[in-house]
């Protein structure tokens, strides 16, 4: 479930933003601000705008939602007049909570400046951070953005241009990345071999330039037309002469997206790699249907995730599906919560059951995951508080028993309530009449219009790149100072 609570909800890392006018028409600082708006349920911890103003790049960037960090004052005082800008939303599964992670990052050099946007993981960051660190870089936090971008920087001296740089780079990392890099005349954008992450490319009204975002629907957001993914592999080049793209990693690597955008993290009016986000979760409430059926009066979802595979059960089982839950959509990520009694009850102040829907009824439940299971038995206790009679649970995933390694904060294993525990044992725990997760199998075809493959390593244990064996966290566990972090690029 998304959003009310923070111990048993999922999080992705980040959302990437860029837009080159070359007419100028564009207003920049609008144009991002609404596309990372669009962005927001990607990550929610800190936020950024890069603006290019005649090849001078400057910008802002802190701690916090986009209407909290980018007030009024701040968007009057950011300059005017840019044709090119990026902007990045971000929740910290790689590096600390801190100033100095938040992106875009901005880097200076002897060839330039640079801004940065990653959203992904590298698997083999701490021991490139380590051969860095021997040859004299010096790094300001612990993502392991700031090691692409100094990586880059090091290309850049025996590159002709910047692509080529981009090309060297990728060579070097692997994992998970999808980038957006601005400089004072190119907006690129590069996706990793696998294609871990979504990345995809809209044109401007009129033709007048282009757009990257991590989804479609930021691209919506801006008045931009969707025209195609990234491919995995492939880096695209706009500047004052179009758009061109580099092919050279293409093929190099199975396509393997994460399946849980589809599942959890992206919007559903987004459209990822051909596939509609709502039908891909009509889809997997379809197969839930067919997989674990069952008797009962009313379907329902657990917001916001679960509503649209709660549908899909409805439809293909013919149960009548209802509204369950009303969200409060007005409590804030620091709602106080100081004593047990205000702990226990917090979910009854973020969520409420509809007892008119549920009363005297056996209910269904879709939600699209167990994590720890702490929030699970909390739902499912104000479905019978407000009078269920039965309470059937159904997840559209498999279960969560191994960790993630490219973009998503799924815990270790020792936290997952799947690891370690049978399916009647889970049901127990959470409180459910009975329990039915959606097979690997069938989540492998959620996306009924997309061709691609994906990575279902936190359900299977089986990665499409090796683990790494050490993580930046552990490595640079040292705390940060927010105090020496400037919140300007």
């Amino acid at each position: 479930m998304k959003d009310y609570s923070s111990a048993e909800a999922l999080h992705e890392e980040c959302g990437v933003f860029g837009i080159y006018d070359t007419t100028g028409r564009t207003d920049m600082v609008s144009a991002v601000y609404s596309a990372l708006y669009a962005l927001q349920h990607r990550g929610q911890e800190s936020c950024g705008i890069a603006l290019n103003v005649d090849g001078v790049l400057t910008g802002y960037r802190d701690l916090g939602l986009v209407s909290e960090v980018f007030t009024p004052r701040v968007l009057n005082d950011l300059p005017k007049g840019a044709k090119m800008a990026t902007g990045h939303v971000r929740y910290a599964t790689s590096g600390q909570r801190s100033r100095a992670n938040a992106q875009p990052m901005v880097l200076h050099h002897c060839k330039g400046t640079m801004a940065i946007c990653h959203n992904g993981n590298l698997t083999n960051a701490p021991q490139l951070r380590h051969k860095l660190e021997m040859t004299g870089s010096i790094f300001h936090g612990t993502s392991d953005t700031e090691v692409i971008g100094y990586l880059l920087t090091q290309n850049r001296l025996i590159s002709p241009d910047i692509e080529t740089a981009v090309c060297r780079t990728m060579e070097q990392i692997s994992g998970a990345y999808s980038l957006v890099i601005m400089t004072h005349t190119k907006l690129i954008a590069a996706r990793d071999p696998h294609g871990f992450r979504p990345l995809c490319i809209g044109q401007l009204p009129d033709g007048s330039g282009w757009a990257f975002a991590s989804e479609s629907c930021a691209l919506d957001a801006v008045g931009a037309r969707f025209v195609r993914d990234v491919e995995p592999g492939e880096i695209v080049v706009v500047d004052y002469s179009g758009l061109r793209t580099i092919r050279t990693h293409c093929g190099t690597a199975p396509h393997t997206m994460c399946v849980f955008e589809y599942i959890y993290f992206a919007r559903p009016d987004s459209i990822i790699e051909g596939t509609c986000v709502h039908e891909a979760r009509l889809q997997a409430g379809r197969f839930l249907a067919q997989e674990h059926p069952v008797e009962a009066d009313v379907v329902i979802g657990a917001p916001d995730s679960g509503l649209d595979a709660a549908l899909g059960y409805s439809q293909e089982s013919g149960i009548p599906y209802g509204p369950g839950f009303i969200k409060n959509k007005y409590v804030g990520r620091t709602f106080i919560q100081g004593s047990q009694a205000q702990r226990e009850s917090s979910v009854r102040i973020k969520l409420n059951a509809i007892s008119s829907t549920v009363a005297g009824k056996r209910v269904i439940l879709v939600d699209d995951s167990i994590v720890r299971g702490t929030t699970s038995a909390r739902t499912i206790k104000l479905l019978r508080d407000a009078g269920a009679k039965e309470v059937h649970y159904r997840i559209s995933a498999p279960p969560f028993a191994h960790p993630c390694y490219f973009g998503t904060d799924i815990p270790d294993e020792k936290d997952l309530i799947a690891t370690g525990h049978t399916v009647e044992e889970i049901r127990e725990l959470v409180g459910a009449d009975s329990l039915g997760y959606l097979s690997v199998e069938h989540v492998r075809q959620l996306a009924i219009h997309s061709d691609c493959g994906f990575c279902t390593g936190c359900f299977t244990g089986d990665y499409p790149v090796a683990p790494p064996s050490e993580t930046m966290d552990i490595v640079y566990d040292k705390p940060l100072s927010q105090s020496h972090s400037n919140k300007r690029l």
